[in-house]
């Protein structure tokens, strides 16, 4: 076993890494930071312990699946900053203790009127990093510290020689009161005329926010993959499994309640991603759909920007964004007593699909 630790304030990259350990305008820009790479099976995971561990690589089944943004370019993450005008570079990240920006109710014990960030704490903070080569395997674990609630968040992101990427986690409050959360993956893939999702037909869908589509307005229900979508005064069913085909410009958050803990996504020439977990312990899946249909941008950087043809596939605990609405407008929140500790698991693989 061969392990090295990287700690919170250090810029190596650690053992079994490739990259700088300053910047350099010459690197391509994640390797300005630092990059630990994880191989095994013929997968690839690409870690950016400076910026917020961030997973700017994840090759699996032969293809990368990760979405870069051509505007945003990668940069040291500011704690309390817009994370989509100023860190929505890509990759996959963690969302905790909120994904939306908000301020919890009043009547919350310790938290009440507690301001959180965009998409959370952790994008924003380097964690303490550690990469470990155990026989075939190779695994990196990053472990970051709470600002403005006590907590403890953990992930383990293990490559092994079947190719299979898994991700451990767990969150402990650290104080006595109970915590209130929510979590999200938060992994970003391109979209394309050949993208195809695959979740559990007939799963309950909510929608959480729309743009530039009609599709009955918060909280409004579906059944996936059929969404009705209004469209002057006609409705219509629509397969949103491709969504490249749904409309011209659009983009939504949607949020379905799993019955089982796997989907996937499948891409030309049959290439697949597949996530599985326990659908009680990630009992909740978050998907945002974005053809051109929405953008941070203003003035004139959007008129240079390019539209965004992407989406967000993320297993998630809790809805929707904001830990605000998980509590009061839907009651989908989750809870830490003080001392306890919750852990969960994903599985990403790669493979042959049905397109």
């Amino acid at each position: 076993m061969r392990k090295e630790r990287v700690g919170a304030g250090s810029r190596e990259p650690g053992a079994g890494t490739s990259g700088a350990s300053t910047a350099d305008s010459r690197l391509p820009a994640p390797h300005r930071f630092g990059v630990a790479e994880l191989h095994g099976g013929g997968a690839r995971v690409s870690i950016i312990p400076a910026l917020g561990g961030k997973i700017s690589a994840m090759e699996l089944g032969g293809r990368q699946w990760l979405w870069t943004s051509d505007t945003i370019p990668y940069a040291e993450p500011v704690d309390g900053a817009s994370y989509v005008e100023t860190a929505d570079s890509g990759g996959y990240d963690e969302c905790f203790p909120t994904v939306g920006p908000c301020v919890l109710p009043s009547g919350i014990e310790k938290y009440g009127g507690l301001m959180l960030p965009d998409h959370g704490e952790l994008w924003a903070q380097r964690p303490a990093f550690e990469v470990e080569t155990l026989g075939d395997a190779q695994q990196a674990t990053c472990v970051w510290t709470g600002r403005r609630m006590p907590y403890r968040f953990t992930r383990v992101v293990r490559v092994d020689g079947s190719g299979a990427v898994t991700m451990r986690y767990s969150v402990t409050n650290e104080g006595v009161p109970r915590l209130p959360f929510v979590w999200s993956s938060h992994p970003l893939l391109p979209l394309t005329p050949d993208t195809r999702i695959v979740l559990p037909d007939g799963a309950r869908v909510r929608v959480y926010a729309e743009h530039r589509i009609d599709i009955g307005g918060a909280l409004a229900e579906h059944r996936w993959p059929r969404i009705t979508v209004a469209k002057k005064d006609k409705k219509k069913f629509v397969d949103f499994s491709r969504p490249d085909a749904v409309a011209r410009n659009y983009a939504c958050k949607l949020f379905l309640d799993m019955p089982v803990g796997r989907a996937a996504v499948e891409e030309g020439n049959g290439a697949r991603l597949e996530v599985e977990y326990d659908a009680r312990e990630v009992p909740h899946f978050g998907l945002w759909l974005n053809r051109r249909g929405w953008t941070p941008f203003k003035g004139s950087l959007f008129r240079r920007a390019r539209p965004y043809l992407n989406f967000a596939f993320e297993p998630c605990i809790g809805a929707p964004d904001p830990l605000s609405d998980a509590l009061i407008a839907w009651q989908e929140v989750r809870w830490l007593e003080g001392g306890e500790t919750r852990s969960w698991t994903l599985t990403w693989r790669g493979g042959k699909g049905d397109a």
